[in-house]
């Protein structure tokens, strides 16, 4: 019988250990290049028109929007974070059809209902939908996800159109990872940073990061003294090597071909990948004829579930459908031998794209002035089958302290992540 590296080499995946961090930094490397220039590229390094520079006025309270799901909150925020009078309500037209007017008639009366307590003038709005930026931070959708129904707002520009419902007004609109990149200006205190990367990991994963204005080379009329935030969306490089798993597990999503390093490092598919991953091993008679039967007939496999078996835990009030399927010991240290490298190769690569944002930028020279990361998403924190933010960490000491003389930290999660760098974008 194969062992389990025999049978994964086979089948063409690549375990963390013999991933060629270097290379794949190039590879990233090269991929933001050619997207800042407009070249064809896997990354779409959208510029945001948002900058980090000056100072938080502290004490200041701004009026917040955020909205990127079903639901959609509202509040006060100040920094240090505080959020006051939060609120949280359906997002218009997740339920059912909405007009234009409704749309933003909900926005605007939550608006209103806490710009009162507010001292910043320009409200802030993480609208975390697809969207293009423009120089005077309003957003124009571009299609709806999360199944919202509310076909008119798609080509406006949302801003503008909720300012009008306000009779005026002004309006910083981010999505949630450029909103995490500035969220991690409220952990500075007396600390300082050289520059901000936001990194979302969870159901998805997305990397903002700050650039010069000089090698935003698709931009023209930038001030090239000037830096602004760049939307990366790394979640659709794809220049990587997936293995027979990766391929499976990406023919049956709603996007097939699109997202690939997103697929292999975030929490809505690795248990896909694992499915995958364990169908073929059962083929291949690596389990038990008991298993290998129950494991074929499984239809999908939640990330939780995966992760928990691979790290042996069991969680309260819910039954683990592997815990059943691999009730025999031998079958579950297979399964587990198996499973445990889909994890550690995520945090791998999550590393080296990160590790690739942190050199992109520029700084991080003097260790007194780090670049800061802050990091967002149940992926990243609640890991069990590895130390998976532990090893991120790891890896990137090894990629830009110790190779390149880089330093970065990662600050302390910041709640409300979304809402805080919404303020903050409104108060800079």
């Amino acid at each position: 019988m194969k062992t389990p590296e025999e049978f994964l080499e086979e089948n063409n995946f690549t375990v963390a250990e013999k991933i060629d961090r270097q290379a794949m930094i190039a590879t990233f490397l090269s991929e933001m290049e050619k997207g800042l220039k407009g070249e064809p590229s896997s990354l779409r390094m959208i510029p945001t028109y948002v900058g980090v520079n000056g100072k938080i006025p502290q004490g200041a309270k701004a009026a917040v929007l955020d909205a990127g799901g079903t639901h959609f909150r509202s509040a006060v925020v100040s920094i240090p974070p505080t959020i006051e009078d939060k609120q949280n309500q359906p997002m218009p037209g997740a339920k059912s059809d909405v007009t234009e007017d409704e749309f933003y008639g909900a926005f605007a009366e939550e608006l209103k209902r806490v710009a009162p307590k507010a001292t910043v003038k320009k409200y802030g709005w993480c609208f975390s939908y697809n969207c293009d930026a423009t120089p005077e931070l309003d957003a124009k959708l571009n299609c709806w996800t999360k199944g919202i129904r509310a076909p008119m707002i798609v080509g406006q520009y949302v801003g503008k159109e909720l300012l009008k419902r306000l009779g005026g007004g002004e309006i910083a609109i981010v999505n949630d990872t450029v909103a995490t990149l500035l969220a991690a200006k409220a952990t500075e205190g007396d600390k300082t940073y050289s520059s901000y990367l936001g990194f979302i990991l969870g159901t998805g994963t997305n990397t903002a990061y700050v650039e010069k204005n000089r090698n935003i080379v698709k931009l023209q009329g930038l001030d090239p003294s000037g830096s602004m935030i760049i939307n990366a969306e790394s979640g659709s490089f794809d220049k990587l090597a997936q293995s027979n798993f990766d391929k499976a597990m990406d023919q049956k999503t709603q996007d097939p071909g699109h997202n690939p390093l997103e697929k292999m490092i975030a929490g809505g598919y690795l248990g896909g990948v694992g499915l995958e991953l364990y169908k073929a091993a059962a083929k291949a008679g690596l389990f038990s004829a008991k298993a290998a039967s129950a494991i074929g007939g499984l239809g999908a496999l939640e990330t939780m579930d995966f992760d928990n078996f691979c790290a042996a835990f069991k969680k309260e009030g819910r039954d683990n459908p592997l815990d059943a399927i691999f009730a025999d010991p031998d079958d579950a240290k297979m399964a587990r031998r198996l499973g445990i490298p889909v994890f550690e190769r995520a945090a791998v690569l999550t590393a080296i794209h990160l590790a690739a944002f942190c050199i992109k930028s520029g700084e991080g020279a003097d260790d007194s002035a780090p670049i800061a990361i802050n990091a967002d998403g149940s992926t990243y924190y609640k890991t069990r089958a590895i130390p998976f933010a532990d090893t991120i960490k790891k890896e990137l000491d090894d990629m830009l302290v110790q190779r390149r003389n880089i330093h970065y930290c990662i600050t302390p999660q910041v709640d409300d992540a979304p809402m805080v760098g919404a303020a903050i974008a409104a108060m800079l």
